[in-house]
């Protein structure tokens, strides 16, 4: 059964690619990247870089993983395949729209198709989705996490850019969007599937 729980633990690698069977050609793993989602009082932003790495090449330096979603009420970031995150992106839209707008049904219902459809099993994505409440992560486990604190994030730089927010928001007085920025930035500078070509969105 799916679930929401509070969670201190973010999933922060992509997930490992399902095993091929003999006479499938190997593909190389697409890694893309680090998302952050931080509030501070009325503020939320969710931020990401730009970076998609091929195999041993960056393949892209300026993709954009975040959208705004429910006329701007929602926002949403993926970590892991591009085409994959697209594709949850649509069927959670569709869920929203199911469902009323209501984000902690809606990732529910994504997380209950993702665990038991074949097709959406195969999807090689997370997902961290926010409103102007509650932030959400999920995963093709079924898993439903409603991260502690100010700050979630995902991706293979996901780790260094939450202690950085979480630090950020406990000793300084900074705006949500200037320590995303910061802790993206450092995530940068560590995580060598991340770059420093931001992306933000914000809930107005």
């Amino acid at each position: 059964m799916s679930r929401i729980r509070n969670s201190t633990r973010s999933r922060l690698d992509d997930r490992e690619p399902l095993a091929t069977a003999p006479d499938e050609p190997s593909r190389p793993r697409i890694r893309s990247t680090t998302v952050l989602c931080v509030r501070r009082g009325t503020q939320v932003v969710m931020a990401a870089d730009g970076q998609v790495t091929l195999g041993n090449m960056v393949f892209k330096a300026n993709a954009r993983k975040v959208r705004r979603m429910a006329e701007g009420r929602i926002l949403g970031g993926f970590a892991g395949s591009s085409a994959d995150g697209l594709a949850l992106f649509e069927r959670l839209e569709a869920k929203l729209k199911q469902h009323g707008q209501q984000l902690a049904r809606a990732a529910v219902e994504l997380a209950k198709d993702w665990r038991t459809d074949r097709m959406l099993r195969r999807l090689e994505a997370m997902l961290l989705v926010c409103d102007r409440e509650r932030t959400f992560v999920l995963s093709g486990t079924g898993d439903v996490l409603e991260p502690d604190g100010g700050a979630a994030a995902i991706g293979s730089g996901g780790g260094y850019a939450m202690a950085a927010a979480r630090a950020l928001l406990d000793a300084t007085e900074l705006s949500a969007r200037e320590v995303a920025e910061r802790s993206l930035r450092l995530a940068g500078e560590l995580c060598i599937y991340t770059n420093t070509q931001l992306v933000f969105e914000e809930i107005a």
